[in-house]
C-alpha cells in the first residue's frame, strides 16, 4: 500500500485530512480482502458500485481519528498512487467537490500515521452517522485471509512457481498424478474435489457473467496475462501462459496447484476475454 510523505495534507481550516494512504476501489482493481467482487467490496463500505469506480483516501484528522475519504476522482487518485509506487512525493489533495463521503474509520490496516496528532483512533460516536470501518479479520482462515493469500501469490508469482514440481500437479480435468495418490492417505481426495468445484464454477462464469469483479486480468511478463477469478469459498490465480493456483476457505493454509492438462488453456483464454482489466 503506498503512502505519501509524514506531512502530506488533504483541505486545510478544520477539516483537516492528514492523508496517509489511498487505494483504488474500481472494477478492475480493489482491495479483494473487502470481498470476492466490485459490489462486495462497495457493499463493505456502504457505497453504490458505480462504474466508474471511487478513490479511497486514508488519513486522520487534527484529532488522530481515523477517516476514510471517498472520491470520485479516480484519475486523480490512480496518478498519487502510481507517483508513490516510483519513490516520488505527491499531494494528494482532492476538490470538495469530488468527495462522496467522508466514512469513520479504515476499511485496511495503516501501519503509518500522522506525526504530531494523537494516535490512530476511531472518531467519537457523536461525530459520526454510522460505526466506525475496520479491517476484515484476517487473524484465522477464512475468506479474506484466503483473498489476501491469492493476492499474495499473484505478487510473487515466480517464488510461487519456482516451488512447484510437476509431480506436485492436479490437471486441469481435477485429476492428480499416481504418486501424489500414493503418498497421500485419509481425506486426500477432498482438495481435488474441490480443484473440480472451482474449475466447473470458473467454467460457467464464461457462459453467466458472474459480479463485476470477480474474474480480472492484469499485465505479466511478455505476451502473458495474470488472471485473478473468485467465487464462494475459492480464488484462482493464474498465468494464461502457465498454471493456475487455487486456495480454499474449506483448505486452510493450502494451495494448490492445477496443471495446464488439455482443457486448463482453453478456459484461461476464455476468462481472460471476459475479464475486467485496468483502463
Amino acid at each position: 500500500m503506498a503512502g505519501t510523505d509524514d506531512d502530506a495534507v488533504a483541505s486545510g481550516d478544520d477539516d483537516a485530512l492528514y492523508v496517509l494512504t489511498a487505494v483504488l476501489l474500481t472494477p478492475a482493481k480493489f482491495p479483494s480482502v473487502l470481498g470476492d467482487d466490485y459490489p462486495e467490496a462497495c457493499a463493505a463500505l456502504g457505497l453504490a458500485p458505480l462504474a466508474d469506480g471511487y478513490g479511497l483516501v486514508l488519513g486522520q484528522d487534527e484529532e488522530g481519528a481515523r477517516w476514510t475519504v471517498v472520491v470520485d476522482d479516480v484519475s486523480l487518485v490512480a496518478v498519487a498512487i502510481a507517483s508513490w509506487d516510483c519513490g516520488m512525493e505527491h499531494d494528494l489533495s482532492p476538490d470538495e467537490r469530488t468527495v462522496v463521503a467522508a466514512l469513520p474509520g479504515w476499511p485496511l490496516e495503516v501501519a503509518v500515521s500522522a506525526p504530531g496528532v494523537p494516535a490512530p483512533h476511531d472518531p467519537a460516536p457523536e461525530l459520526t452517522e454510522r460505526p466506525p470501518l475496520s479491517p476484515p479479520d484476517t487473524s484465522a482462515w477464512g475468506p479474506a485471509q484466503r483473498r489476501l493469500g491469492a493476492d499474495e501469490i499473484a505478487l510473487q508469482w515466480a517464488t510461487w512457481r519456482e516451488q512447484i514440481d510437476d509431480s506436485d500437479f492436479v490437471t486441469s480435468d481435477g485429476s492428480a498424478h499416481a504418486a501424489d495418490v500414493a503418498q497421500e492417505e485419509g481425506d486426500a481426495n477432498e482438495p481435488r474435489s474441490g480443484v473440480r468445484r472451482v474449475l466447473a464454477e470458473a467454467r460457467s462464469y464464461v457462459d453467466t457473467p458472474p459480479p463485476l469483479g470477480r474474474v480480472r486480468s492484469s499485465f505479466a511478463t511478455g505476451d502473458a496475462r495474470t488472471l485473478r477469478a473468485d467465487g464462494p469459498g475459492w480464488s484462482l490465480v493464474a498465468r494464461t501462459d502457465d498454471i493456475a493456483f487455487v486456495l480454499l476457505d474449506e483448505e486452510p493454509g493450502e494451495v494448490l496447484p492445477v496443471g495446464r492438462g488439455p482443457e486448463l488453456p482453453g478456459l484461461l483464454e476464455s476468462l481472460d476475454k471476459m475479464a475486467v482489466r485496468p483502463s
